[in-house]
This record gives structure tokens, sequence and C-alpha cells, in this order.
């Protein structure tokens, strides 16, 4: 069985956690798409581990971890993040493999990344970690790749062309002093002799795997409307973070995908700039800001928070082909004296069903709601369906009706076993 996860909103779903549940079950793990922008958090007993680039089954013996083509590389926080994995205990022996076509970020991605998002006049929300310019590079043919670092010549070439024309724009546009040729060819030279025994040819690797009969979990960072198509453009992020990118950044055919499984939260958050029709006023938002610690894995920015949205939701089970979804952080909406789901929006007095893409449209449309009754706050973590309150069911049942998918999962906690299943 070849699994898909990918997130069903903005991205900070809880597909961690759902991801190192799911690793158990398979051989191979594979991030296929975004860097170090992107953050899972998965706890095991009193020990929370955050993965920026790392496949989360990295947690589970014996796997196989697979960092595709479509992922950019930041050979700096790769390498911090194998020596905590050790540090903590975890043996990775063979088990991570890196794609030598993916792609590597460098140090002039970063610097440009945050001097763009000074120039503009509509900030984006960039994390500023280089990912971004790395992807544009990679579309302008002028970027450098993992295999690159492993041959001396070829990286001297490459970088000296790339320094040629950015040290230009940096001074000109940016008034930057530019960068050294030598330091940066020298570190990154010692990162291909680092990284040299996890560089493969995972495309080839991973088709004899599915050849073997192994199965394989496919690993979205972010989620379905920060996607650079289908997300909410320009405040996206730069690769194709719906399933067809599994595909893209594995090297796997689609035909060989057998089930895509979406993850959304109980209500809906958002890390940066960018239209939010559901978010709650500010003191609703601070409020339960905290109560579910939403704050990013990665940057530490607060998270905005606001109500579910089943038509961005309904949208993204189109796009992704989801046929099964996770709820993440039912227990967040405990103590609530009503929950509201977004059935549609109004704008100029039109009622509107799906979800638009028109920027101006969508960042002055109004929900329109349809409220429940909320349900009492438990101390005791419910271990099935039947320990779940009446109101949290009905909730549950409503989501599923509307968006037509089975809800497989339901998540109560942040451990492993704060989780419901309902096959």
């Amino acid at each position: 069985m070849n699994l898909v996860l990918v997130g069903a909103q903005w991205g900070d779903e809880g597909k961690g956690k759902i991801i190192d549940i799911l690793s158990a079950k398979v051989d191979y793990i594979v991030r296929y798409q975004g860097g170090n922008n992107a953050g899972h958090t998965v706890v095991v007993g009193d020990k929370e581990y955050i993965f920026h680039l790392m496949p989360s089954g990295i947690l589970h013996k014996a796997k196989v971890c697979v960092i595709g083509n479509g992922v950019v590389v930041d050979p700096f926080v790769l390498l911090q993040e194998i020596k905590e994995i050790k540090k903590a205990g975890i043996d990775i022996g063979g088990r991570l493999k890196i794609s030598a076509l993916a792609h590597v970020i460098l140090p002039y991605h970063k610097i440009l990344d945050q001097l763009r998002e000074t120039k503009r006049k509509n900030k984006i929300g960039t994390t500023g970690r280089g990912i971004g310019p790395c992807y544009a590079d990679k579309i302008i043919r002028c970027g450098i790749r993992m295999v690159d670092l492993l041959n001396p010549k070829i990286l001297s070439a490459k970088l000296k062309d790339n320094l040629k024309e950015k040290n230009e724009v940096f001074k000109k546009v940016y008034q930057h002093k530019g960068f050294d040729f030598n330091s940066i060819y020298k570190e990154y030279l010692n990162y291909g002799k680092l990284f040299a025994p996890y560089i493969s040819n995972t495309a080839l690797l991973l088709n004899k795997a599915i050849d073997a009969n192994k199965d394989i979990l496919f690993e979205g960072a972010q989620g379905t409307f920060l996607d650079i198509d289908f997300g909410t453009y320009p405040f996206v992020t730069s690769s194709s973070a719906t399933s067809g990118g599994a595909c893209v950044g594995s090297g796997v055919s689609p035909a060989k995908i057998n089930k895509v499984i979406g993850v959304a939260k109980a209500y809906t958050t958002r890390v940066g700039e960018g239209p939010f029709p559901t978010e709650f006023n500010p003191s609703f938002g601070k409020f339960m800001r905290e109560r579910g610690r939403e704050f990013g894995a990665t940057t530490g920015r607060p998270r905005r928070c606001g109500w579910f949205d089943s038509i961005m939701v309904k949208e993204a089970v189109m796009l992704n082909g989801i046929s099964e979804l996770a709820i993440m952080k039912m227990d967040i909406l405990d103590g609530l004296k009503e929950v509201k789901i977004c059935v549609a929006y109004k704008y100029k007095g039109k009622l509107l069903r799906e979800f638009p893409h028109d920027f101006e449209v969508l960042s002055n449309l109004k929900p329109v709601y349809k409220t429940l009754a909320g349900w009492p706050k438990v101390f005791t973590k419910p271990r099935n369906f039947r320990e779940l309150q009446p109101n949290a069911k009905a909730y549950l049942a409503r989501l599923g009706d509307m968006l037509n998918t089975k809800i497989s999962m339901i998540s109560v906690g942040s451990a492993r076993e704060d989780t419901i299943f309902l096959d």
C-alpha cells in the first residue's frame, strides 16, 4: 500500500503525529516537497521531537527514510538535525537516503529571501530560510543539486556562474556586499563529503521497493492552501504541497499511489500573512492560541486561529483525492459553549459555496456559519469513539456529511495513544 498524507488547510494541521503513527505500518517514509520552512512535531512519552527536513518515520527502527528530489535541502540544518537525532539515541544507520537530484539552499538564497521581503509593500510572511529563491533557481536552471556537491569541478563552475550574476544584484539592488566564492565552495564541498553516504538515486530505490511489495508513506509538508498553484497565492509556499507533488517530488508514478489521507484541525490556523475568512476576533484568537499552543514548530511565530472552514477543506478533498480524513486537536474545543462551522461565504450580497481564487473576493467575503452546541471539558481522555461527548460526536458527524468524506482518525491530545481510530 502506497499512501500520501497531506494537509487540508494552511499547514500546521498535526501531520507529524499521524505520519509517526502510520510510519509503524510501512517500510519507507518519503518527504517529497518543501524545505526547513516546515516543522513536524511528534510526542513520544515525555519526549517531543521537532523535525524540519528529516522524515518523521526516523523514530521507528528499521524504517527507510527518504528525502526526495522535490525537497530543497539546507545542508547545515540537516546536519544539525542528524546530530540531534543521534544524540537522542536514535540509530540512523543506512536508513536515511537523500535524492541526488534534490536542490541545495545556499547562503545567498537565505539573504535574498529576507531582503526581498523588506522591499515588498504587501509582505508575504516568508520564513526567510531561502526556500523560494532556491526553488526559483531550480526553475530558471541555475540551481545546485546534492549530486553537484560530490563533484568539485561541477560545484565550482556552477557556484562561480551564480555568484557572477547574483553578486551584481546584491550590490546594485540591495546594497549588499555580496558573497565570497572560496568560503562557500569550501563549506559546501565539505557538506558533499559528509552527505556522500546518504546521497543516492532515490527514485530507483522507491520503484524497486514497490516492485518488492514494500509499503510507502509519502509525507507532505505545509498544506493544500499553501500550494504554489492552488493555495491563497501569493501567500503560499514555493512547492507543490498537494498529493500530486508526491509523484513529482519522488519519481513514483501516480498509477502506483493507492490512497490519499488528509489531515485537518477541528478548527483552522494559519501562520503569516494572507486572507483568512474564518479568523477569530483578537481576544478569542489569543485565548484559542494559548489553549492550543498554536505557535510555529519551525519559527515559533504565533498562529492565527479561526473556526473550521468546510468550504476550503471540501476543496482540499477534491484537489488531493482525499478518501480519509484525520481530525486533529478535538480536545482544544472542549469546554466551549458553542462551536461553529463555516458552510458558505457571502460577498456583495451573493452566497458562495465554492472557494474563490480572486484575491479581492477572498479578502473581503464574510463567512456564513452553522452553530452547534459545545461540550464540556473532559479530564479523562476518551480512548474510543463511544467515550466522546455526544455533542463532539455530532460535530464530527456534521463535518463528515459536509465534506462527504470518511473520518478515520480523531486526535484528542498530543501523544500517540491520544488517537481514536474509526475503522
